[in-house]
């Protein structure tokens, strides 16, 4: 990688350019982000993943912007207009803005009304406009009054279109005109049809709204560019003409002269026409969409957060599950799934109305709990939620088995995906729903890796924000998590095994081939013979994969492979085996790190090989806690200001959080009611976080509620 690049990357987030230097040569050798924060950190310095997939993302870019290099270099070179100094000023970009800019005068373009000035021979005249060299410009434009120019006039409109199109063209004036545009204010006002449309209503606040651009909260401004989309608002920056012209002028006049007499009026008519007609709308387009990006990555950076507290959820673990999909006039679907989430059973029981099949509902769900030996209970907590938990307590359960709630997010879109039709061909949408709620359960993070992370009800404006980043985030979150929970390779399905480091969808389904067809992996060494996975595959993906009951208790741990030679090593100087030294704290804590350093393997490895011998295997989970809603709360009804309540964070946003009491209708804590203004809402609460919250607030007509954080 270029070190013009490299030096830009190690500037803008603030570290050493070896440690960019050796991330971008690890990525170039195929190592992955996980790999590399794991098992790499004396290369990094210590760098965590989302560290390492910061300096992977601009290396994307960079690449990308090399080729678009190329694409700008042969197209002015094709045109004849490649100069040295030219070409060593793009070769010299590291912002894509700047790039355009140099190729802007060089772009192949549409007809304009510069071409046509041209194409009548006016572009003399425009030169000699453009370079002052004319006292009398009217006598200039003289002898251009032939053809189709029809009189002076003409000739010095065509000559002030094709001057107009040069200022706008210019790179200085431009990004002069976007740092006045960025201290402006971006304006909306509502349009016809938002004036109409009862659609619009939700944008009514913005229907006359203005605020400093640089200062804009980013939901606001997703929402603003959402509404214009739609086409109920129309926005824009409210620059002031006379200033941006007075400073193109100045521009000009500093890059060439000062003109007089008639050319100055003429230049001054140019430039106008250029602010309007040119400059006015592409600048704005351009600050807005800067603004945009910026508000996309804070969007994006809460979705991404909210996604890893959603994936790294509490799991219950591996305990015989009744799953309960609730519903009124449809019934609520149970499914009851063995230890590893297999499905034994599945009906439909009625006990809510119109049916009220209470007595029938009870026997039959307690021959459930006790025919298939139920450890847990989950509860989906769509409509009939609440009236499902309550209709469970008039049974009598198992010692040790409690009733949970669980998301249903995107349990509907799984029940129908090509995933869900592979898993369970035979059964319909509503048995696939249930499993995937009781699977929640047991294992948050294996069952939400098959359902698209837009589908899990948590971010905001998901949908508005820059698609490929938004992807670029989550795969990486979601990866993030996988790895950094460990994999059980003889049991993970094959969408948790694509996850895992160096493996991918084509080598889980070879895995999980090879499993089926030789009755389990034995050891870590094994997964070299599974076809297509080589030796580099090997080496990403060995330490995050665990075998239980292992001969080598090391291949059930995040020590890798090539650090095996090292805990024999440390085994040795205690004169025991390493089978002993595994998961004993005590010998772990009388070993010295530094006595086992080497040129590969430097003190951060030893001392995270020392920290998982001392607790091989350790989930970074948190266990999962039981919880109930106030059981005097059944609708917003019942609802009163000063309330205290129990609730769940369901959703964080940068405005607030959304938090489930119990109702149809989630509330939301508004970041001021979070603590002092600037508070962020993800520092304060985590997703599927217990809290306590007062009523500030509520609109019956709107199903509104307005919450406090205690």
């Amino acid at each position: 990688m270029k070190e013009l690049y490299i030096n830009y990357i190690a500037d803008r987030l603030q570290l050493k350019s070896w440690q960019v230097e050796n991330c971008a040569d690890m990525f170039e050798d195929g190592d992955t982000i996980p790999f590399i924060s794991r098992y790499r950190k004396e290369k990094t310095g210590g760098m965590d993943d989302a560290e390492v997939a910061e300096i992977k993302h601009w290396i994307d870019v960079f690449a990308e912007m090399e080729k678009r290099k190329e694409t700008v270099v042969k197209t002015i070179s094709e045109a004849g207009a490649l100069s040295d100094e030219l070409k060593g000023k793009i070769e010299s970009c590291v912002s894509a803005t700047e790039l355009e800019d140099i190729y802007l005068p060089f772009k192949p373009k549409r007809r304009t009304r510069a071409t046509i000035a041209r194409e009548l021979g006016l572009e003399p005249l425009a030169d000699v406009m453009w370079n002052v060299r004319s006292r009398d410009i009217i006598a200039s434009a003289k002898p251009f009054v032939k053809g189709k120019v029809a009189s002076i006039d003409d000739a010095l409109a065509g000559a002030r279109d094709i001057v107009a199109e040069r200022l706008s063209e210019t790179a200085g004036i431009r990004e002069n005109l976007r740092t006045i545009f960025r201290q402006r204010r971006i304006v909306s006002t509502v349009t016809k049809a938002g004036k109409e449309s009862q659609d619009a209503d939700k944008y009514r606040s913005y229907f006359n709204f203005s605020m400093p651009l640089n200062r804009i909260p980013s939901h606001n401004l997703l929402a603003i560019l959402r509404a214009e989309k739609e086409g109920f608002l129309s926005t824009g920056i409210d620059a002031d003409p006379e200033k941006c012209g007075s400073k193109i002028y100045y521009d000009f006049c500093q890059e060439h002269s000062y003109p007089s007499g008639e050319l100055c009026n003429q230049i001054k008519e140019a430039v106008a026409d250029a602010f309007k007609r040119l400059l006015e709308p592409s600048i704005s387009g351009e600050v807005i969409r800067e603004a945009k990006e910026k508000a996309d990555i804070e969007s994006i950076k809460v979705f991404g957060e909210n996604l890893r507290q959603l994936l790294l959820g509490a799991p219950v673990g591996q305990k015989r599950t009744m799953a309960i999909d609730p519903g009124f006039r449809n019934g609520c679907k149970i499914a009851c799934l063995d230890e590893r989430g297999e499905l034994l059973h599945h009906t439909i029981i009625f006990p809510h109305p119109p049916q009220n099949e209470k007595v029938k509902s009870i026997v039959s769900v307690q021959e459930m709990l006790e025919k298939y030996d139920i450890q847990a209970v989950a509860i989906g907590n769509g409509t009939a939620s609440r009236e499902t938990e309550e209709f469970m307590k008039k049974i009598s359960l198992p010692d040790g088995c409690k009733v949970w709630t669980v998301s249903e997010d995107g349990a509907s879109i799984y029940s129908a995906s090509e995933v869900a039709r592979k898993e369970f061909p035979n059964e319909d949408v509503t048995v696939r729903g249930a499993v995937s709620i009781g699977r929640r359960l047991m294992d948050p993070l294996a069952e939400l890796v098959k359902i698209d992370p837009k589908n899990l009800g948590i971010g905001q404006y998901q949908h508005d924000v820059d698609q490929a980043l938004l992807k670029e985030k989550l795969d990486n979150t979601v990866e993030s998590c996988v790895n950094a929970v460990g994999v059980n390779l003889n049991t993970a399905s094959p969408y948790l095994l694509a996850y895992v480091s160096g493996i991918g969808p084509a080598l889980a389904e070879n895995i999980i081939a090879y499993r089926s067809a030789e009755g389990g992996f034995k050891s870590r060494a094994e997964l070299k013979k599974v076809p297509r996975l080589g030796s580099k595959a090997f080496e990403q993906c060995a330490g995050f994969l665990r075998i239980r009951g292992a001969e080598n208790p090391l291949d059930n741990s995040a020590v890798h492979p090539e650090s095996y030679p090292i805990v024999d090593r440390m085994a040795r100087s205690l004169g025991v085996s390493a089978r002993e030294l595994v998961g004993n704290e005590e010998l772990c804590s009388r070993i010295s790190a530094e006595d086992f350093v080497t040129r590969e393997a430097g003190l951060p490895t030893i001392n995270d090989i020392l920290k998982e011998l001392a607790k091989p295997g350790l989930d970074p989970r948190e266990q999962a806690s039981a919880f109930e809603f106030a059981d005097d709360i059944h609708s917003i009804e019942d609802l009163k200001v000063g309330m205290e309540l129990p609730g769940i964070v369901t959703n964080i946003t940068n405005f607030g959080a959304f938090v489930d009491i119990g109702l149809h209708d989630n509330g939301l804590i508004h970041v001021s009611q979070m603590g002092p203004r600037g508070t962020d809402p993800t520092k304060v609460v985590k997703l599927h976080q217990q809290i306590k919250v007062s009523v500030l607030g509520v609109d019956l007509d709107r199903g509104r509620i307005s919450l406090k954080l205690l």
